[in-house]
């Protein structure tokens, strides 16, 4: 399934049952001992309170009905033995098993998180960071409560049904057979209310997710919030999608507690009928008073674990829904690949950019398209620079030879290698990418500086901050560029932010350079700085600049003024001027405007 193709969060037909838990077996299998040790610890303390029950009838028959003491302190050895054996197997069943849920919901999160990194653009253009947190917190949490607690606490309980009915059988067949058809109305409202408390928790889950993703994207841009006056509105509108998760969630849980009540009236109700009919048969000697004693502790073990388990089936439809979500974004596969076999880039890089006959248009968008037979060609070292209105594709033809998409039709090259035959991380890593938004991290800027080459010494990390003009402001902060920036370095300002992000860039030492708008948040002092260092920066570089401040592209050997999705002229600043189109209509509408 490639990154475009992602399963809708109402797919109720993939929920019906508990096969989205087969997911979570890759991720168990590796963990064996782990899961042999917590069968172990399960397997005796299900053992050990079967066993207590029948080290109570010990103490009943042998020792009050025998009348003997030292008999009553042997039973009472034995039960207290029991006891202990009990103890330390529950103590390592939780471990172990809460061990596990740990172990396995920390692999799935890391597939999880590498499953994202791995996706293209066209998956986030339909699916939101949101849910995606959503499946890394929420739903992750649910299976991780599945794997370390439920599923044990349902295996136990199977395990104290099946080993109860068979030794109630032991104790007294007559009276099991009472037990016996207490099962149909037991399962009567499992099979009744199943698949209402599947689809409700599932609602439940989505409406979850929805209210996650909302948070996740107004806490993002809540500078913009406040500047526009909208808390009210955005925290009604978050209001709203709280009160739906929570009435979601309330139909479920009052599905389950339905279900829940209804098995345990049943069982017990059941259980206390059976217990007269054993109470008249030891007032007529066909059974001791310990058999029935045991009988009864058998019953009601049977019986609670039973209503557990109902319990507990909730919560395993619950993860099979969590599961499923998990899985659709483990399943997705990115659009954009690396071949088989990938095909070298030459070395040394040159730095060369084709793009012949480009045609492309955006996922969601294919009848209109952006870009329309569109030629570049950029020789090692040459400066190149796009302009023209918004929308005529400028960016678009960046983003294409960073493969973050693919064209439709056409090709894409670099060093005259066609990037759909190489790996798209070669690929990137001929390329310094500068955008318009400058996206930074909450770590230090010396991390992100580090983010452009992960190696890089001290030596070209200082050049490259003095080539971007960002050593004054980042020797002024409090511990310098070990300094925390905050989330998306809010504590820079944005010119110092595009300068830092500008920094990162030539820190790479790639052969090619893509400025998208980079002096958009500079004032002109900086600009003419910035713009300073990035000549310098351009001399060894193929660099191809996205500007719509045409004071930043004068110096480019060509500028491609674009026009829906083609070239519609081409030159460089002084040929394109005296032609009189429409770059000359551009300069004149800009630089007379600033001239005013």
């Amino acid at each position: 399934m490639s990154a475009e193709e992602v399963i809708p969060a109402h797919d109720e037909g993939r929920r019906r049952d508990l096969r989205p838990l087969a997911e979570l077996w890759p991720f168990l299998r590796p963990r064996s001992g782990a899961m042999l040790c917590a069968a172990a610890a399960l397997i005796s303390s299900t053992a050990a309170t079967l066993a207590l029950t029948g080290a109570l009838r010990l103490v009943v028959d042998k020792g009050f009905a025998a009348g003997a003491a030292a008999r009553l302190n042997q039973a009472f050895i034995v039960l207290l033995a029991i006891a202990g054996v009990l103890a330390l197997a529950t103590s390592a069943r939780f471990y172990f098993t809460a061990r596990l849920g740990e172990r396995v919901a920390a692999d799935l999160r890391i597939a999880v998180y590498r499953r994202a990194l791995s996706l293209d653009q066209a998956y986030f253009l339909r699916v939101s960071a949101g849910e995606v947190v959503a499946r890394l917190t929420t739903d992750m949490a649910i299976v991780e409560a599945l794997v370390g607690q439920s599923a044990s606490v349902a295996m136990r309980n199977l395990l104290t049904v099946v080993g109860a009915v068979a030794m109630l059988v032991f104790v007294s067949a007559p009276l099991s057979l009472g037990v016996g058809l207490l099962a149909p109305l037991v399962l009567a409202p499992l099979v009744l209310y199943g698949r209402r408390v599947r689809r409700l928790s599932v609602r439940a889950q989505d409406r979850l997710a929805e209210t996650v993703a909302l948070a996740a994207e107004t806490l993002g841009a809540v500078d913009t919030v406040q500047a526009f006056g909208r808390q009210q509105s955005v925290g009604a509108s978050f209001a709203n999608t709280v009160e739906s998760a929570f009435a979601a969630s309330l139909s479920r849980l009052q599905a389950r507690a339905l279900m829940t009540g209804a098995v345990i009236l049943l069982v017990f109700g059941g259980v206390a009928g059976v217990f007269w009919l054993g109470a008249r048969q030891v007032l007529a000697g066909q059974l001791s008073p310990g058999a029935l004693l045991q009988f009864a502790a058998l019953a009601v073990l049977a019986a609670g674990a039973t209503g557990s388990l109902s319990e507990v089936w909730g919560e395993m439809q619950k993860a099979a829904g969590a599961m499923d979500r998990i899985a659709t974004l483990l399943r997705a596969r990115p659009a954009i690949t690396s071949p088989a076999i990938p095909r070298p880039l030459p070395e040394p890089p040159r730095g060369e950019v084709e793009l012949r006959e480009v045609t492309f248009a955006y996922p969601g968008r294919p009848d209109l398209p952006v870009l329309s037979g569109f030629n570049l060609h950029a020789r090692p070292g040459e400066r190149i620079a796009l302009v023209g209105a918004s929308g005529a594709g400028k960016s678009t033809v960046l983003r294409l030879l960073l493969r973050f998409y693919d064209p439709l039709a056409g090709e894409v090259c670099i060093d005259g290698v066609p990037i759909r035959e190489a790996d798209p991380e070669a690929v990137r890593s001929r390329i310094a990418f500068v955008a318009q938004d400058a996206p930074l991290f909450s770590a230090s800027a010396l991390d992100n500086l580090r983010f452009g080459r992960e190696g890089a010494d001290a030596a070209s990390i200082s050049a490259a901050v003095k080539a971007a003009q960002a050593e004054a402001f980042l020797n002024a902060l409090p511990l310098g560029m070990a300094t925390p920036l905050g989330e998306r370095a809010k504590i820079l300002s944005g010119g110092e932010r595009q300068r830092l992000a500008i920094a990162r860039a030539l820190i790479r030492s790639a052969p090619i350079l893509l400025l998208d708008e980079a002096t958009s948040a500079l004032d002109s002092e900086n600009e003419r700085l910035i713009q300073r260092a990035l000549d310098e920066a351009m001399k060894s570089r193929t660099t191809i600049v996205v500007a719509h401040r045409l004071a930043t592209v004068l110096k480019a050997d060509r500028i491609l003024v674009m026009e829906a999705g083609r070239v519609a002229e081409e030159g460089s600043h002084a040929e394109l001027s005296a032609r009189g189109g429409r770059y000359a209509r551009l300069v004149e509408l800009q630089f007379g405007m600033e001239a005013a």
